[in-house]
């Protein structure tokens, strides 16, 4: 197995188990994904691919085109996405992405959780060098198409690691190579279930069962805010 695939599957976010958040998250993503490249997913493959995995999710009808009316409406305040960085308690480096409509209250909340658990905010790209941006896409098995073959093929379009997932193959490639990607899957009729970005970090520390009790406060807090779109650290996760 390989080091992404590995750290995923430890990590998976439990706020992905919650419906609700799937939702929201989704709506905020699929509202970006609009205002950047317009709002027909026959020219907008981001978009597309969102609303691929809004169908996956079962997010109803009506919470996609809400989502999409958000992005051009004149009424309706502009999320932005903004990247925090900073360091949990016993040296935990946590990288924390957000999309908000209100920076300021965004930056004072999770600067905030940061403090009050023992961490502290860092400055933008500080911690940048100790993860990996990945683009990760979950995709149906084709029939007559091996692994090997498909990781022989996808190595020219930036994909440099696949593993067999329990329900489908995950694809992680170069953060920049997303769109390269996309368009080979579609254009060689591959089912997207979802299309996601990850930071994988390079090492992992070690901690304390009593030291992972207080940076899981911390962690939770961030997951409890619905500003928080994802979190990323280098705690080892908890062997089963």
């Amino acid at each position: 197995m390989g080091r992404a695939f590995e750290y995923r599957k430890a990590t998976k976010m439990k706020r992905w188990g919650n419906m609700a958040r799937v939702f929201t998250k989704l709506g905020k993503q699929i509202t970006i994904a609009t205002k950047d490249g317009g709002p027909d997913p026959d020219t907008n493959p981001r978009l597309r691919v969102l609303m691929q995995q809004a169908k996956k999710e079962n997010m109803p009808k009506e919470n996609v085109e809400r989502a999409i009316k958000k992005a051009t409406s004149k009424e309706e305040a502009d999320f932005k996405e903004v990247v925090y960085e900073g360091y949990g308690p016993f040296g935990i480096a946590i990288v924390v992405e957000t999309a908000t409509d209100n920076p300021t209250r965004t930056v004072a909340n999770v600067r905030s959780y940061f403090n009050k658990h023992g961490g502290s905010l860092g400055t933008s790209g500080s911690l940048e060098f100790m993860f990996d941006h990945k683009c990760v896409f979950k995709i149906s098995e084709k029939e007559g198409i091996s692994l090997d073959d498909l990781e022989l093929e996808l190595i020219d379009y930036g994909v440099d690691e696949i593993e067999q997932d329990e329900d489908g193959i995950l694809l992680y490639g170069e953060f920049k190579s997303y769109s390269e990607i996309q368009k080979y899957l579609e254009d060689n009729g591959f089912e997207i279930h979802s299309a996601e970005f990850e930071r994988i970090p390079h090492e992992l520390k070690d901690v304390t069962e009593e030291q992972r009790t207080q940076l899981n406060k911390l962690l939770d807090k961030f997951d409890d805010d619905e500003d928080v779109q994802n979190v990323f650290h280098n705690m080892k996760p908890e062997e089963e």
